[in-house]
């Protein structure tokens, strides 16, 4: 009772603050303006593109004009030239206020500075005297000459004989008659290819019209030839010489004269004009000491071509066989005859296959440097592949790779290096690409080194004797006005030689198509 009254007497206080809503209010959007983004910064506004006034493209017009042309000075070169000309001078504001009617054009210009540059190359501490406009050096006079001999091998250095003669084209002889024509002339004196080609259509016509004509036996004798599983003897050579019927078996020479003319077979080998090999390893040593004495490339390849087709006819596969192809391969290389090494390379690596002896690693070593000449990637692969360990570690081959790794990183300073202390007889076949090397580095070089360089460091790093040989590589690339002297020393402007090189690299690249080729 005393709790009911108590609750009773007091009095009950009701809140009047207002119950907040279950909702948030949220006012409505009356525009659709984007929302203010942070502080970003503002592109600036396009430079207006300069408009040429017509005095401007009046001298353009001049410059092109074949009226002024001058000899010696390419369109290349001129527009080159303009170029800098109109953009320097838009640099400078005073593209509006040069009197461009009697502004000297570009090719009058490049002609004043070549005489200019030759008065002063003339009279610089190292003289170089450059003619124009043949581009040639005449003399150099450089303050370092390079003391360093060559380094090549030379074929008959391998077998420890010594070398006597110079350089000189594969197809020349001595005497003055033509190898090529000896190796390509008919077994019959004063007969030519057309007399032969004349009378073979008259025989097959006069047997035809007797019925008895031998062209489908002729074609079944060939077709039976190449069915007849000539894989599992000696591989067809690429010299046109053709094997025996495998039924009949090899031919046993009698012949016994140690020299005998290369002629192509037409028909099946007789046994008294081949030589057995008796005679025939007598006919190797009489041909390595002519070669060492007298030098006559035309007749040792035609009698070094008819020796290995007497080993193929008889099928002789053995070290001597090997040995007879890697002296022609050597001789081959000595005097850039790509075709015949190229045969010999192709049968080394048949023979190679059989483990009979010989010098492998030296001939991989020139097939990767051939491969890197003829920019034959799918066959570098394949050599890469059958690569081994112990392969890699040999020095020929190692040297070799270590040069395909230098160009294919753009190490040119490494692989001018390795130019110079190529193993065996490298050295040469490097020499049939070392100049496009040189182009591609020359043209790193202009991009790397600006404004100029001095001509010593070119001479090292491009591989050259002296400052002579670089220099005339330079004059001849097109780059003899751009010597100039700078703190008594010469120096190249490579700054402004790049397109040049460029232009010349791009042009070196391109496919390559040799004779005779793997």
């Amino acid at each position: 009772m005393r709790c009911q009254s108590i609750t009773a007497n007091r009095p009950i206080q009701v809140s009047l603050h207002a119950v907040s809503p279950a909702f948030t209010a949220v006012t409505a959007r009356h525009a659709f303006a984007r929302p203010e983004q942070p502080n970003q910064p503002t592109a600036p506004p396009a430079p207006p593109k300069s408009q040429w006034s017509p005095e401007v493209r009046a001298y353009v017009q001049r410059a092109f004009s074949p009226d002024n042309e001058i000899e010696g000075i390419s369109l290349e070169e001129v527009t080159q030239r303009l170029k800098d000309i109109i953009n320097g001078a838009a640099a400078d504001g005073t593209l509006n206020t040069i009197n461009w009617a009697t502004q000297a054009l570009p090719q009058v210009l490049m002609q004043q500075e070549r005489a200019s540059l030759s008065a002063q190359v003339r009279r610089a501490p190292n003289p170089v005297v450059v003619s124009w406009p043949s581009s040639n050096v005449s003399e150099v006079t450089a303050g370092h000459q390079s003391g360093v001999t060559s380094r090549k091998r030379k074929s008959v250095e391998i077998d420890n004989g010594p070398h006597v003669g110079g350089r000189s084209p594969p197809w020349r002889k001595p005497n003055g008659r033509n190898g090529l024509e000896d190796r390509l002339s008919s077994a019959e004196p004063g007969q030519t290819k057309l007399d032969k080609r004349q009378k073979k259509i008259k025989n097959d016509a006069a047997l035809a019209g007797k019925g008895l004509s031998k062209l489908p036996a002729h074609l079944d004798k060939r077709k039976q030839r190449f069915d007849n599983g000539l894989s599992s003897h000696f591989a067809t050579s690429r010299d046109d010489t053709p094997i025996p019927d495998v039924d009949n078996g090899p031919v046993v020479g009698t012949c016994q004269r140690l020299e005998k003319s290369y002629f192509r077979l037409t028909s099946a080998p007789k046994p008294e004009e081949v030589r057995p090999q008796s005679v025939l390893e007598r006919t190797f040593e009489l041909l390595k000491a002519k070669w060492r004495q007298e030098n006559n490339y035309g007749y040792v390849c035609d009698q070094f071509k008819s020796m290995r087709q007497d080993l193929t006819v008889q099928h002789i596969r053995n070290e001597f066989t090997i040995n007879v192809y890697e002296v022609h391969a050597r001789i081959a290389l000595e005097k850039a005859d790509l075709g015949e090494y190229n045969q010999c390379q192709t049968q080394l690596r048949a023979l190679y296959k059989h483990t009979l002896g010989g010098h492998p690693e030296e001939f991989v070593a020139y097939r990767i440097l051939y491969l890197l000449y003829t920019c034959n990637k799918t066959d570098m692969n394949d050599v890469l592949s059958d690569l081994t360990t112990v392969d890699k570690r040999k020095s020929a081959v190692k040297h070799a790779l270590d040069v395909r790794s230098a160009l294919a990183m753009g190490n040119y300073h490494k692989f001018f290096r390795l130019y110079q202390d190529a193993p065996n007889m490298g050295s040469y076949l490097m020499d049939m690409f070392i100049a496009r090397e040189r182009l591609a580095a020359m043209a790193t070089y202009c991009k790397a080194y600006k404004p100029d360089v001095l001509l010593r460091y070119i001479t090292d790093e491009l591989g050259f004797d002296s400052d002579v040989s670089c220099a005339q590589f330079l004059v001849e690339c097109g780059g003899g006005e751009l010597f100039h002297n700078k703190d008594d020393n010469l120096r190249f402007a490579t700054g402004k030689a790049g397109y040049i090189f460029e232009a010349l690299k791009k042009d070196a690249f391109k496919r390559v198509d040799i004779k005779g080729q793997i």
